[in-house]
C-alpha cells in the first residue's frame, strides 16, 4: 500500500507497478518510507504516469538517498544526480551497477525521458530467484569459494570518482591512499598505483550474499555484465581458478529464464534494489531514445520502512 499510488504487480515475479491514484500526482507526492518498503518486497519498483522532468527525478533520487555516486565515464545532466546512459547500441548482459568493484551502490535508478520505439528493453533478474533456482552444485561452489574482479583503471578516471565523493574539485591532486579509503564496500580489495598512474585493483566478494534489507542469499553479481568504458575485468575464483564452463552456462541458462523486461514508455521511472536485482538489457534498435541513469545509497533512515 502506497498513499497516492496504484500498486500491481509487473512481471512474473515479485516486481510492482505505481501509477497515479489521482490525477496530478508526481513523484514528490509519494511517500518515501512507503516507497522503500514496497522496495524491499519487490526488487524493483516501475513508476509510470507522474510524469517528470529530468529535475523531479533527481529530486526523488536525493529524497530517498545518503549519497549519489556516478560512473566517472558518463557526463551528469541537469545537476549532479543524472547521468546518460550511452554505452552504444549492443545487448548489455545482466549485472549490480558497478558491481565489478567495492563501489555497488545500493539504489539503481532509472528515467525515460523518451521510449524507444521497438526493443532497447532494460532487463532485470532477480537474484533471489536465481539462487533458488541453480542446481546444488552450483550453490555450493559459489559457497565455497568468493570471487574476485581484477582490472586496470585510468587514472583520469579513478582521480575523478575520488575527488567526486571527497567532495573535490581539483581531480588531478587526489590520491590513491584516498581511494582506498573509499574502496570500504562488503568485500576485499587491494589496490596498485602503476607506472603511468592508472590502478590496478582486485575485489574480492561472494557471488551471493545477503541483501540492503535481510541475509536471504541472492545470486546477484557482475560475472555476465559488461565492461563498457572499461578494460574488461578477469573474473576467478578466489583460488585463481576460472569459474568452470558448465557452471558459467547454467548460470547463463537460469538467468535468461528468469529475466524480465522493462517495456519502458515516456516519463517511466524504475527504482532497482542493487544489492538482490541484476539488470541489463536488449540491443537498441532505437536510437532516438532516452534514459538517464542514477546511482545512489539508501538513505539510512528508510532502512526501517
Amino acid at each position: 500500500m502506497i498513499d497516492h499510488a496504484r500498486v500491481t504487480s509487473y512481471g512474473s515475479g515479485t516486481g510492482l507497478l505505481l501509477t497515479p491514484a489521482e490525477p496530478g500526482t508526481t513523484l514528490a507526492g509519494l511517500p518515501r518510507e512507503q516507497v522503500i518498503g514496497a522496495l524491499r518486497e519487490a526488487g524493483f519498483l516501475l513508476l509510470r504516469g507522474f510524469e517528470p522532468d529530468l529535475e523531479q527525478f533527481s529530486a526523488f533520487v536525493g529524497a530517498h538517498s545518503e549519497r549519489v555516486t556516478l560512473d566517472p565515464a558518463r557526463t551528469f545532466h541537469g545537476g549532479s544526480t543524472a547521468q546518460k546512459v550511452d554505452a552504444g547500441y549492443d545487448a548489455v548482459g545482466l549485472h549490480l551497477e558497478n558491481g565489478n568493484s567495492p563501489f555497488a551502490p545500493t539504489l539503481t535508478w532509472f528515467f525515460c525521458e523518451k521510449a524507444a520505439s521497438s526493443g532497447s528493453q532494460t532487463t532485470v533478474c532477480d537474484g533471489y530467484r536465481v539462487w533458488d533456482a541453480l542446481s546444488d552444485e552450483a550453490r555450493a561452489m559459489f559457497r565455497e569459494q568468493e570471487i574476485v574482479y581484477s582490472r586496470r583503471v585510468e587514472e583520469a578516471k579513478w582521480k575523478a570518482f575520488t575527488a567526486f565523493h571527497l567532495g573535490s574539485s581539483d581531480a588531478a591532486s587526489v590520491t590513491v591512499d584516498q581511494l582506498r579509503e573509499l574502496a570500504g564496500g562488503p568485500g576485499e580489495t587491494v589496490i596498485d598505483l602503476l607506472d603511468d598512474g592508472s590502478i590496478h585493483y582486485a575485489y574480492r566478494v561472494p557471488a551471493a550474499h545477503g541483501t540492503l534489507f535481510g541475509e536471504r542469499l541472492a545470486f546477484a553479481n557482475s560475472i555476465l555484465g559488461p565492461s563498457n568504458h572499461y578494460e574488461k575485468p578477469r573474473i576467478t575464483f578466489a583460488d585463481g581458478q576460472d569459474i568452470p564452463v558448465h557452471i558459467m552456462k547454467e548460470v547463463e541458462t537460469v538467468t535468461e529464464e528468469l529475466t524480465e523486461e522493462l517495456d519502458w514508455a515516456d516519463g517511466d521511472v524504475a527504482l532497482i534494489d542493487n544489492t538482490r536485482v541484476m539488470h541489463g538489457r536488449r540491443a537498441i534498435t532505437d536510437p532516438e531514445r532516452t534514459i538517464y541513469n542514477a546511482q545512489s545509497d539508501l538513505d539510512r533512515v528508510l532502512l526501517a520502512a
